[in-house]
């Protein structure tokens, strides 16, 4: 979760539940525990709850913030990175990519960019997994002649004369 987010700013992201329950009780205001916090069918709360905690006992004290500050770089590089892929597809036909180009690409752009044209090509948002990049990067810098790849929401990809071909499955 970002501290800044398109509409929302999260001031308190980096600050403990104990110490917003301090603040609020030395200037007197209530506070209200929201009950998903508790509740363990989330993800979330297991990993706050369970891991966490085992976390700063077996590597020490901080280690949670550490990875908070980890994550807060990694989320600044894939902004960046977000942002050159976008760049480099400006202007690009994404029904019909140069693999040529494509394989000149740091990958970090390039997967950005693929992902960008299989969505574009019809594939649902978020369907797209590690595998199925995978096989598609495969038709760019390891090409042996293979066969179409099929994604999810009938979007094909195939090589045909040094060019990546996207469309939607009739």
């Amino acid at each position: 979760m970002a501290a800044k987010n398109k509409n929302y700013i999260r001031p308190l992201l980096t600050i403990t539940r104990i110490e917003t329950e301090k603040a609020c009780s030395e200037l007197g205001l209530n506070t209200w525990n929201d009950p998903h916090n508790q509740n363990s069918e989330f993800t979330r709360v297991r990993v706050r709850k369970n891991v966490l905690p085992v976390m700063e006992e077996n590597l020490g004290p901080g280690i949670c913030a550490a990875l908070a500050r980890s994550a807060s770089l990694f989320r600044d590089d894939a902004d960046a990175l977000d942002e050159i892929a976008e760049r480099e597809s400006q202007g690009l036909n994404l029904a019909e990519l140069d693999c040529s180009y494509l394989a000149s690409l740091p990958r970090a752009i390039r997967s950005r960019v693929l992902r960008k044209a299989i969505y574009a090509a019809g594939a649902p948002t978020g369907a797209i997994s590690a595998e199925h990049l995978a096989d598609i990067e495969a038709l760019v810098t390891d090409w042996h002649g293979q066969g179409e790849s099929s994604l999810p929401g009938g979007v094909k990809v195939s090589r045909i004369s040094g060019r990546l071909s996207l469309s939607a499955r009739q």
